[in-house]
């Protein structure tokens, strides 16, 4: 069945020239557009539980972001701005007009970057994982530590880095499903992480963004999050009055939390 999962969603990548590098994504499906954004770490396989059943109704894009996957870095800072315009290219190409979207953590910020440039295009908003507020001081240094440390202990770092994103009774759970995600965390480039880590570091604060515009909104978290606290979100939610959905699991719902996850997210689109 994985190995079917992994051919499905080879047969629908493709890629544009953007700023004179690669980006690569899937397309699948029929209907209102969805667009899924991975976190950090990650590239677009991190969606193939999810992209074959949301794709019986919906038009569903999965897009690598900037040094992830099969997309190019591009420079020394990965903003969430220009990742948002990234994504924005492919749309463009595909004129593609009104979406839905979604981001798991760093794709989280990406989604709210894209939606402060172009609110107009935006159905719904939906965060996993993830969290409108910027970074706090702490969360700053320990973003310029990584980068620091990650120079002479890459494998290291990434590998310790993505392992504590599981709460602690997953890791023994999900062992075979931790490192096929761990052996595609450690393809990303070392320009990639440290460009995308500076990136997060830097990014404002986008609450306003969730309060002023009107279209459909949704955090979906978990209850053992190592790295998010879900008290500080389901604050954030109630503050914009979104919606919210608490699984059982830590950061990484979409191995964690699969089945759930899928049902969350189909009756998210279906109500975009």
């Amino acid at each position: 069945m994985r190995q079917w999962k992994d051919t499905y969603f080879c047969k629908m990548e493709k890629s544009l020239s953007f700023k004179n590098i690669k980006i690569s994504y899937t397309d699948s499906g029929k209907g209102p557009v969805v667009v899924l954004l991975h976190g950090f770490l990650e590239n677009k396989r991190m969606w193939k539980e999810i992209v074959p059943k949301v794709s019986n109704t919906n038009r569903v894009l999965a897009i690598d972001l900037l040094g992830h996957g099969q997309t190019d870095c591009l420079g020394y800072v990965h903003s969430m701005e220009l990742m948002a315009d990234e994504v924005l290219a492919v749309l463009k190409l595909l004129r593609i007009r009104k979406i839905t979207i979604i981001g798991h953590s760093m794709g989280g910020y990406v989604s709210l970057a894209l939606a402060d440039k172009r609110p107009e295009m935006i159905r719904g908003l939906c965060l996993l994982n993830s969290t409108s507020l910027s970074d706090d001081t702490v969360r700053k240094k320990l973003r310029e530590r990584a980068n620091k440390m990650v120079q002479s202990n890459f494998t290291n770092m990434v590998r310790m880095s993505f392992v504590n994103l599981f709460g602690k009774e997953n890791k023994a759970a999900f062992t075979f499903e931790i490192e096929n995600a761990l052996n595609d965390a450690l393809k990303t480039s070392l320009q990639g992480y440290m460009a995308c880590q500076e990136g997060m570091r830097i990014r404002p604060n986008r609450m306003a963004v969730l309060k002023n515009y009107s279209f459909k909104k949704l955090y979906i978290l978990g209850k053992k999050d190592p790295v998010l606290s879900v008290e500080e979100a389901l604050e954030e939610a109630k503050e914009i009055q979104a919606e919210s959905v608490i699984l059982s699991g830590g950061h990484m719902s979409h191995i964690e939390n699969t089945h759930e996850l899928l049902i969350a997210l189909q009756k998210f689109v279906k109500q975009c």
